[in-house]
């Protein structure tokens, strides 16, 4: 089993945010999952360092205007950390997610505020990890490891209407 060595940082005031043990088991989730694939040329059984930053709006709206070129804050950003191939580094990189946009959204969409934060975090990972969903096949099996992952979680596929 491939473990996760997780950093949170918390730097919203919402209330309800995942724990850091219920973070830590959406990234190995992700990690351990049949057919994700890994990159990083480390042994199988080392940790997989990630952190993940939990930010308001103004900080999400401030990483999404300088990484993006994008206005207003969005729910999920990923910054995979790269190292040159032959230094062997454990590390995955940083994924950000924006509390108030991922509660508006699950709102919106009346999904499971859990659910929800699940699956961002699975998102997240993956593209940590080089999944991507700009063109079509690539977004397809992106969206289908998601809704695998997801499931053996015991979440709903957020796709489905």
């Amino acid at each position: 089993m491939r473990p996760a060595l997780i950093d949170v940082q918390y730097a919203s005031d919402l209330p309800d945010l995942p724990e850091t043990d219920v973070l830590q088991l959406w990234v190995e989730t992700v990690l351990n999952h049949p057919g994700v694939t890994c990159s990083l040329a480390v042994p199988a059984d080392e940790a997989l360092e990630v952190t993940i930053r939990i930010v308001d709006e103004h900080e999400g709206q401030y990483l999404n205007q300088r990484w993006r070129g994008k206005t207003g804050p969005t729910n999920v950003l990923s910054f995979p950390f790269e190292s040159p191939p032959e230094v062997p580094i454990p590390l995955l990189g940083d994924i950000v997610v924006c509390a108030p946009v991922v509660l508006r959204e699950a709102e919106e969409q009346h999904k499971s505020l859990t659910a929800h934060w699940a699956h961002l975090v699975i998102h997240g990972t993956l593209h940590l990890l080089g999944y991507d969903h700009i063109e079509d096949a690539d977004a397809d099996i992106m969206e289908a490891l998601e809704v695998e992952i997801l499931a053996k979680l015991t979440y709903p596929n957020p796709y489905s209407e």
